[in-house]
């Protein structure tokens, strides 16, 4: 229990190395030597979340024995539901679990956790037991608001993934920012990123996920601007920071109206409960939730706000690996599943066939994979390529897959950050260019550690069997109930996101080719990357092939796997309680359909022939300027190349439309106003001083020097008459002036 009820350090040592970092590691190791304290304190925090996930397991193992006990961890301070548990108050646990409610088992439960005894899980399934802990934070009035850290199956897993993939991305700067300008900057920022993400992840309440996700986003500004003397990069972490500030309105909007809601609390499992249980009226949790997706679609990079994820390729390719596999984007998806049952009760996700959370999903997991073949760029490429599978989770959590949307994001943060960092690799090689079409080619040769790793990270994202993708991706489509039972029919979401995997396959098969086969075209001679670079690479290829046996599927052609196997990612990290949609409420798993996960394999491998054939082989020679043939063809190359157009809505149209009115109307009223008022004194002023020049200096002033001169000038020549140099001149004038002054002394005395 220690580590679960400690949580806290785990966040805490990232952030305890951004402040060492930035204040005294320049001083204490020398500019070029910061990064250890990163790598030490990141590694801490591995170990310690590490350890929080054994304790964990334990911990739900425990759970599963005694089913009164889930709510038995969470500090009374933190919630009502809380302190119903704490309290044995059998009357508030009736009216927290609905329908469920039974007296006599709240009774029972006593002060053991009465609100999750009353859950009536389904017979041999052991609830969920978060175990919460809360501190005094601030007060507002009379109104006392606390801080604390919620830890369950969700939390732990998440904590895992960022910790490993910020450990290795650490590992993997010390090579591929070594002499840049803002060593310590980049490795203190670095590091306030983990933090950030971490104290997101283990928000006990809104109030605190709303503070940890601006916080990602501050940090992900200052990094994707890290090269800021380039305006393009300012300009590219300028766009990030505005355009999910537009979805930030949603995420504040949707979180005030869920306190009052939820009866003036910002208690995530408070929230939870209530929703779960009918206790928040469904208008109010459909517009929540609909705001709340505006937040997921600018942070999570959904179409029609995620035009800013391309543009942060600007960024250092380390930083791209952490905020595509770990951080940042993710922070959308974690949100909407740590508010699941808010989204599930607001968007009738049961039993359903569409709504807005699967729409924008399935839409941008195709839409995001198409405009990946218009570029030349590779880090661009595996931008949209993040587009398309965050839209891949959205839309699981849409369809009521939540299992499958965490495990996805599991299995993903592994191959694409591997993806990302082999790019990195693969720039080394080429003169810091990402320019896959014009100067790479042929690098598996010179760079076989790049080219294997990279290959496997590309076959899981593409979802081949037996890699991580192939289970992770194959739990969505099934999810989707379209060709089997599930927890809606959302047809139209099947056919997209079979499409998206089709493209997946072929766009990455096409970065296979343009960068690790043909002849070299680059300048130079490439070459293997070191041994900083190549050892996380080898590590992420290897989750990324092997992640997918975290939930691997209970039956498969009739055949049980045993338990200690199967399944283990839902088993322990998809909540089960009164917080979380139940069987009572619709909620069901899709069980694997062999014939669906055929079908998903035959299309990925599909995507990879036909792609080949026509890169490598000659084959479909035919679709060769196609473009320039078909008019068709043409406009949606057009469209693609133009991403739709949306940058220019948003620039020239929408931002140009404000801001042009805006300049000329500040032009007009500088050149008439400003200007007018300026020239006006200045008019004013040069007359007053001409005035002042030929009225009081010429007239007054000089009339006055002039005439003292004058009146110097003859007397100066009257005295000038007495100076005849004769002695006895002088001697006559000497007597009279003396006889003068005696005279009048007399009188003087005399008077």
């Amino acid at each position: 229990m220690w580590f679960l009820t400690h949580a806290w350090l785990v966040p805490a040592l990232p952030a305890l190395s951004f402040l060492i970092t930035l204040l005294f590691g320049k001083k204490v190791l020398g500019p070029r030597r910061v990064h250890w304290i990163g790598i030490l304190f990141v590694s801490a925090a591995f170990v310690l979340a590490l350890c929080t996930a054994g304790a964990w397991i334990q911990h739900s193992g425990d759970a599963a024995h005694d089913q009164r006990a889930a709510l038995a961890q969470v500090d009374g301070e933190c919630s009502r539901v809380g302190a119903a548990a704490h309290a044995g108050d059998a009357e508030l646990a009736g009216v927290l679990a609905g329908e469920h409610a039974a007296a006599g088992h709240a009774a029972e439960a006593g002060g053991h956790g009465t609100a999750a005894a009353a859950e009536g899980a389904a017979e041999g399934e052991h609830l969920s037991q978060p175990v919460v802990r809360c501190a005094h934070w601030w007060d507002s009035g009379d109104r006392s608001f606390t801080i604390g850290t919620l830890v369950d199956g969700q939390a732990v897993m998440m904590l895992v993934v960022v910790t490993l993939i910020s450990l290795l991305v650490h590992v993997f700067s010390t090579d591929y920012v070594n002499g840049d300008r803002r060593y310590v900057h980049y490795f203190a920022f670095l590091s306030l990123f983990t933090a950030s993400m971490l104290f997101f992840v283990l928000a006990e309440n809104t109030l605190q996920m709303i503070v940890g996700w601006e916080l990602v986003g501050v940090c992900s500004y200052a990094l994707i601007g890290h090269w800021w003397e380039e305006k393009p990069n300012g300009d590219a972490a300028m766009k990030a920071f505005l355009t999910n500030r537009v979805g930030d309105v949603g995420l504040l909007v949707g979180m005030i109206t869920l306190f009052f809601a939820a009866g003036e609390t910002f208690s995530v499992l408070d929230i939870n409960t209530l929703a779960n249980n009918g206790q928040i009226s469904h208008t109010l949790l459909l517009i929540s939730a609909c705001c709340l997706i505006a937040a997921v679609m600018s942070k999570s990079g959904q179409f029609i706000l995620h035009t800013w994820l391309p543009d942060a390729m600007a960024g250092p390719t380390p930083v791209s690996a952490l905020i595509h596999a770990a951080t940042m984007v993710v922070a959308g998806i974690y949100m909407v599943g740590r508010l699941y049952p808010v989204f599930w009760h607001g968007l009738s996700i049961g039993g359903s066939s569409i709504n807005l959370l699967a729409v924008v999903g399935s839409v941008t997991a195709l839409l995001g994979a198409l405009l990946a073949f218009v570029q030349k760029d590779i880090k661009k490429v595996l931008a949209y390529s993040t587009i398309s599978q965050l839209g891949f989770m959205v839309t699981a959590l849409g369809v009521g897959a939540w299992t499958a949307a965490m495990f996805h994001l599991f299995t993903h943060a592994m191959f694409k950050a591997c993806l990302f960092l082999g790019a990195g690799s693969l720039s080394h090689a080429a003169h810091h260019s990402f320019d896959m079409v014009d100067d790479m080619g042929g690098l598996r040769k010179v760079m076989p550690k790049t080219f294997a790793t990279y290959l496997v990270a590309a076959a899981a994202l593409s979802g081949i069997f037996p890699l991580s993708g192939f289970w992770s991706k194959d739990e969505i489509v099934a999810g989707t109930g379209g060709l089997n039972d599930a927890n809606g029919t959302y047809y139209f979401a099947l056919v997209l996101l079979l499409i998206a995997a089709f493209c997946t396959a072929a766009y990455m098969t096409r970065t296979v080719w343009y960068a690790f086969f043909g002849e070299y075209r680059g300048h130079g001679h490439p070459h293997e990357s070191g041994s900083r670079i190549t050892i996380p690479l080898i590590i992420l290829a290897v989750l990324g092939a092997i992640a997918g046996a975290a939930n691997l599927p209970g039956k498969i052609l009739g055949w049980e796997l045993p338990e200690s196997i199967a399944l283990r990612l839902e088993h322990y990290v998809e909540p089960v309680g009164v917080f979380f949609p139940g069987h009572d409420a619709g909620f069901s798993h899709a069980g694997f359909n062999f014939g669906l996960a055929l079908l998903s394999l035959a299309v990925a491998l599909a995507g990879v022939g036909i792609a080949w054939a026509f890169y490598a082989g000659g084959r479909f020679a035919w679709m060769a300027g196609l473009s320039e043939r078909n008019a068709l063809a043409g406009w949606f190359k057009r469209l693609l190349e133009n991403k739709y157009y949306l940058d220019r809505l948003y620039t020239d149209i929408i931002v140009g439309g404000i801001k042009r009115p805006i300049a000329h109307a500040a032009n007009w009223i500088n050149q008439n106003v400003l200007d007018g008022v300026v020239n006006g004194v200045g008019r004013s002023t040069v007359g007053v001083g001409r005035w002042v020049y030929s009225r009081i200096d010429q007239g007054v002033v000089d009339g006055v020097v002039n005439g003292t001169a004058s009146v110097s000038s003859a007397s100066g020549g009257g005295l000038r008459k007495l100076q005849t140099g004769r002695v006895q001149q002088y001697a006559v004038l000497f007597f009279a002036a003396a006889a003068l002054l005696a005279g009048a002394l007399v009188v003087a005395i005399g008077s």
